[in-house]
């Protein structure tokens, strides 16, 4: 199973900006920071620390900031030519579940289970 969305923004912020929730995490220079459409009401982890890995155009990027309903938050800096649109794989191809689970507390049956009638499953992802 991979878990899969897309950067719906890319932000460009400044060193000190409060990223997520709370303003728990901030902006350690002058970096971009993608915003990706998926969040716990989808069935990503809340419980997820910054520095969980994802794949941006398959290659690993942190996230960073809490895990909001709707969206998660990532540091782009080894990304710079991401855009709006650009591929973000959750778990699954490139990246194992089990990985993320372990990053989250919890073992990747629980992931897998957690997902939710929001997210929309493809016949490719049936095959």
């Amino acid at each position: 199973m991979t878990l899969s969305s897309r950067l719906i923004a890319v932000n460009h912020c400044r060193s000190g900006d409060p990223v997520g929730y709370s303003g728990s995490w901030r902006c350690p220079e002058d970096m971009p920071v993608g915003v990706v459409a998926i969040g716990y009401g989808d069935g990503y982890p809340r419980h997820a620390p910054s520095g969980t890995p994802l794949l941006v155009n398959a290659r690993r990027v942190p996230l960073v900031g809490r895990v909001s309903m709707d969206m998660v938050t990532v540091d782009l800096r080894s990304q710079p030519n991401a855009k709006t649109g650009d591929l973000v794989v959750l778990w699954g191809r490139g990246l194992p579940a089990e990985e993320i689970a372990e990053a989250a507390g919890t073992i990747s049956y629980e992931l897998f289970c957690g997902v939710t009638q929001r997210v929309r499953f493809s016949e490719e992802d049936l095959v």
